[in-house]
Formats: C-alpha cells, sequence, structure tokens
C-alpha cells in the first residue's frame, strides 16, 4: 500500500513538473484571438504574390524557408488601459523567456520595438516582432518558417520589395496604426 502512495505521489510530481506554467506565445496569440481588444490576422506567404521566376536562388531559398505570418494587435483606448498594461506585461515577459534570442531594439514613430527569434543562428524557426507605444497599443508579428536563415531574411526582404504585393490582407493593421 505504500509503494502505491509513493508511486501515485512521484506520478502526481512528474505531471506537475511537466505541465510549465510559462504561457507560451502560440498560446498566448490563440488565447487572445477572439478577444475584441486584439485584431488577429494570418496570412499565408502565398498572399505576397511573389513570382518566382524573377529570383535568384537565394532569394527562392528564402522564400521556400517562409510559411507565413500571425499578426496580433492591441488597440488601446480610454476603456481598456488597465488591459494594455496587463497584456504587454504579459507579452514582454514571454518575449523575455531564453529560448527567444534579441536580434536588435529600435525605436519607432510608433514606439519602442524589438526583433527576436527561436532557433540557432543557422536555422530559425520563427521570427519575432513586437512593438508598443503608450497611447496606440501593441504589434506582434510571428514570421513562422522552417530553417530560416538570417541572411536569407535580407534575400527574402529583397523579393518582397520586387513582388506585386500591395498590403492585401493588412487593411485593418493599417487602420489599427492610424487610429
Amino acid at each position: 500500500m505504500k509503494t502505491i502512495r509513493v508511486t501515485f505521489c512521484l506520478l502526481v510530481l512528474l505531471f506537475l513538473g511537466a505541465c510549465s506554467s510559462k504561457q507560451s506565445l502560440q498560446e498566448y496569440y490563440v488565447d487572445n484571438s477572439e478577444n475584441p481588444n486584439f485584431l488577429s490576422i494570418d496570412l499565408p506567404a502565398s498572399l505576397l504574390n511573389l513570382e518566382m521566376a524573377d529570383m535568384s536562388v537565394e532569394q527562392k531559398k528564402s522564400l521556400e524557408s517562409f510559411k507565413k505570418l500571425n499578426v496580433l494587435a492591441f488597440r488601446k483606448n480610454e476603456a481598456n488601459d488597465a488591459e494594455f498594461q496587463v497584456e504587454r506585461t504579459k507579452v514582454r515577459t514571454i518575449l523575455k523567456d531564453s529560448k527567444f534570442t534579441e536580434l536588435m531594439k529600435m525605436n519607432t514613430a510608433y514606439g519602442k520595438a524589438t526583433i527576436s527569434y527561436l532557433g540557432d543562428d543557422e536555422a530559425i524557426d520563427e521570427v519575432v516582432i513586437y512593438g508598443d507605444s503608450n497611447d496606440k497599443g501593441f504589434l506582434l508579428v510571428r514570421v513562422l518558417g522552417d530553417d530560416m536563415n538570417p541572411a536569407n531574411m535580407i534575400q527574402f526582404m529583397k523579393a518582397l520589395e520586387k513582388s506585386d504585393y500591395k498590403g492585401e490582407g493588412l487593411e485593418q493593421l493599417g487602420q489599427l496604426l492610424k487610429g
């Protein structure tokens, strides 16, 4: 009987240890995608209208590693200031996790921003762009792919400049930023 209790206690401890109280960025997106204070947009790579024929080998390789963009934006107003403070703290806490590597910090016309990534230097699986402003809210963008390379990201941006992409699917985001 004592062996059963000890075994049961060990199983409970293992279960509790396996269940992390830390929220992942993906869980944060899912938890807030239906919240009326958030704007959630998912954009597949195909929406970018990139013509493969006019690309260099490096640009094609970078595009093939890119899968989609997840955008989550919180539009701040007087009525939701307290929730904004809570949500901003949650996102900043998630991004401080050691699994994220910060690439750079920026000051923009909209506020402060950071670019981080998940993965190693040679094979990035996710790039995260986060920016916030005390008066507008915050924007969280996940660039998802398979084994993205930082050098290829530059090639991807050059390919995007050549594309016919005119911002389709981002109209709501533009309105939020003007807001």
